[in-house]
């Protein structure tokens, strides 16, 4: 899907989230060679967007996935 500009969005998934929200990812590729992942969250009629470059989104992903191992070992108490 392109938009006015010049970048294409690629969907890579979407998924419920707590509270009644909802979650896309997409890829933004841009003509320079930016590559970018979109996160979108929706709440009802509410939209956040975030677009992450790949250091970002590698960082972020770190943090969530320990932050979910250590919870998932809490909550195993």
């Amino acid at each position: 899907m392109a938009t006015g500009l010049h970048e294409v969005l690629t969907f890579l998934d979407k998924f419920p989230a707590p509270w009644g929200k909802e979650i896309v990812l997409k890829t933004v590729d841009y003509e320079s060679g930016l590559k970018m992942l979109r996160i979108t969250i929706r709440e009802k009629s509410r939209l956040t967007l975030v677009d992450l470059d790949t250091e970002t989104a590698s960082k972020l992903a770190t943090h969530l996935s320990a932050w979910a191992r250590h919870a998932q070992q809490d909550m195993a108490r």
